[in-house]
């Protein structure tokens, strides 16, 4: 079920795709709860996160960091570009 938003296709809602035509932002994906859509983009082009498993000490520092300082916006939820970065990249 392939979704075309403003010339944009996404394989469906709630589903982040990389964007490495982007200038700027690596992900976006289309955000759906219950009647608003909404097209977010996150992350910052050619930055990783610190995976979902970090091994080294500098990576969880780095995690727990981006954790703590964007708390409010992950809390958010789906409609929000830290719930999604949080998810993808951390």
């Amino acid at each position: 079920m392939a979704i075309t938003y403003r010339g944009e296709r996404f394989s469906g809602f709630n589903k982040p795709k990389r964007t490495p035509n982007h200038k700027t932002k690596s992900h976006a994906v289309l955000a759906k709860v219950g009647d608003v859509i909404k097209l977010i983009r996150f992350g910052q082009q050619g930055v990783s996160g610190a995976g979902k498993n970090p091994q080294s000490a500098k990576d969880k520092a780095r995690r727990k960091s981006f954790k703590a300082r964007h708390a409010k916006n992950i809390a958010k939820g789906k409609l929000s570009a830290a719930y999604w970065a949080d998810k993808v990249k951390w």
